[in-house]
């Protein structure tokens, strides 16, 4: 039987979302652009079905937001800190409609505000932001079929499905993992359902043009998968995997979210909507299987969290001091990561703050860190690079700066090249990573300005190689610091070979 429907904390919950969206603005600035957002930048001149790792909704999205808005850090970030704030409001949405009060309804809400990898995901502009909150409107329609019995809502299911996978694969992962669920539950009553399938032919096809887009791009996301498994993911262990999971699920929250994850798999009260426990189980055992990232599982969080809000309602509403309580653990004890996950400090302050403390980000690749993690790291150094880029130009002879290209290792440098060094004049990009190889060029005449290239790299390819400058940034990524910068002259193979051996779909 079905949870009697509460009222909606409307007042709670809009507030909760104004403080993620003021937040999320006000720290907009900080730091500089990240590394994915340059490429994404870039990826709006190459509008098309789909890219290497990604389909295609958030290019698009990007493209709607810059044409109106412009490309400022402030207009590039308005959509993921809007995104960020409706995924407050359908969290305690979905803590509603498992059953949850008020009480369970500002809990849900309040932890997806105050967890860390929300805030980071939220910071910056990429598909994530977007996957959080697609997983949780899945999870809230999920709900409702499951515990009010409404068939035709597996069409809605259906066309967010559709719209997620488009936006990002891995919706296809909560899918599969619900469908498992179903088959191991009573609610395995569903696939006699017309509506179930039908829903899942509307899926694919919303979805259907980036599959079309991936035949006729020869796969190129399997390939990406497949090399990142092997040469960029870090391989956890099923422990190393669990005390990531910790560490994204917000340690402070842990006994809330753990506390779903049971109401999901054990209580009776949620048993109508066990299927979304299940879920997590498949999907905790599938990722450390495949040697997936271990933030590929964060989404699933705010279902946990709104399970969770739920069951601990009645302990909550015992005493009128408990709420305040639980609500300020969570806010203050979710505090001393916030600098990890928003530019909020600067960045000598950020470093003596995280030794004092012992703060450890989680490691999302095989890379040298830093003295930043990663996702802060990957906001500096562009500045940097495209200064040099513009000196080095600047000392080539008139003829030669009208035909020089520039030839960037990765699709960060790439991007901040085009993007940023737009309206300096600089020389068109090529790259060999990810989509870039796609839009390449069909010649490559003139001298190329090589960025973080080896000079035997370099002279297999090329007549003469010169070094002229050194790229340095201090809070970069190790792999980018003091980055070689060399001119190359005379392509001495074929063009085609040239491209095949620059190629990293990774």
């Amino acid at each position: 039987m079905a949870p009697p429907l509460r009222d909606t904390s409307w007042a709670a919950l809009g507030t909760l979302a104004l403080a993620k969206l003021a937040l999320h603005l006000a720290t907009s600035t900080g730091y500089g652009h990240f590394r994915d957002e340059l490429y994404y930048l870039a990826s709006t001149e190459h509008l098309a079905w789909g890219y290497v790792e990604h389909p295609p909704l958030s290019i698009a999205l990007l493209w709607l937001a810059r044409t109106g808005l412009g490309e400022s850090l402030l207009a590039l970030r308005c959509l993921p800190a809007l995104a960020g704030a409706a995924t407050v409001i359908v969290t305690g949405l979905l803590a509603r409609e498992l059953g949850g009060g008020s009480r369970a309804q500002f809990l849900a809400a309040l932890s997806v505000l105050v967890t860390p990898f929300y805030l980071a995901v939220g910071h910056f502009y990429s598909m994530n932001v977007f996957d959080v909150l697609l997983w949780a409107t899945l999870g809230w329609l999920a709900a409702r079929i499951l515990l009010r019995s409404e068939p035709r809502l597996w069409l809605v299911f259906g066309l967010v499905a559709g719209i997620g996978l488009l936006n990002k694969v891995s919706v296809g992962f909560l899918g599969f993992g619900l469908v498992v669920g179903l088959a191991l539950t009573p609610q395995r009553r569903w696939f006699s359902s017309p509506w179930l399938w039908l829903g899942g032919g509307i899926a694919f096809v919303v979805f259907l043009p980036h599959f079309f887009w991936q035949i006729q791009h020869d796969w190129p996301t399997l390939e990406f998968q497949a090399n990142a498994r092997a040469d960029k993911n870090p391989t956890l262990s099923p422990f190393e995997f669990a005390a990531q999971q910790f560490q994204l699920g917000n340690p402070v929250l842990l006994p809330l979210w753990l506390t779903g994850l049971g109401g999901l798999l054990a209580s009776r009260r949620l048993a109508a909507v066990r299927p979304l426990g299940i879920a997590y189980a498949v999907l905790f055992v599938l990722f450390v299987a495949t040697t997936a990232k271990a933030y590929y599982l964060a989404p699933i969080y705010t279902i946990l969290f709104a399970a969770g809000a739920v069951i601990s309602e009645p302990v909550l509403a015992r005493r009128t001091w408990r709420m305040p309580v639980a609500a300020a653990v969570a806010v203050f004890g979710s505090l001393p990561a916030l600098p990890v996950a928003l530019p909020v400090l600067s960045q000598e302050r950020f470093i003596a703050y995280s030794r004092a403390i012992g703060l450890e980000a989680p490691v999302l690749e095989r890379h040298e860190q830093g003295s930043l993690p990663q996702n802060l790291a990957d906001m500096h150094g562009w500045r940097e690079l495209v200064d040099t880029v513009e000196r080095v130009v600047a000392s080539l002879a008139p003829e030669e700066r009208r035909r020089a290209v520039v030839l960037a290792t990765n699709y960060g440098e790439a991007g901040a090249v085009e993007v940023l060094g737009r309206h300096r004049g600089l020389p068109p990009v090529v790259c060999g990573h990810n989509s870039y190889w796609e839009w390449r060029p069909a010649t490559l005449e003139g001298p190329v300005i090589a960025l973080r290239r080896s000079r035997e790299e370099l002279e297999r390819w090329f007549e003469s190689v010169e070094r002229v400058d050194t790229v340095r940034c201090r809070w970069c990524m190790p792999y980018q610091k003091d980055a070689p910068v060399h001119v190359a002259r005379g392509l001495k193979v074929p063009l085609e070979q040239f491209w095949r051996e620059i190629k990293r779909f990774i």
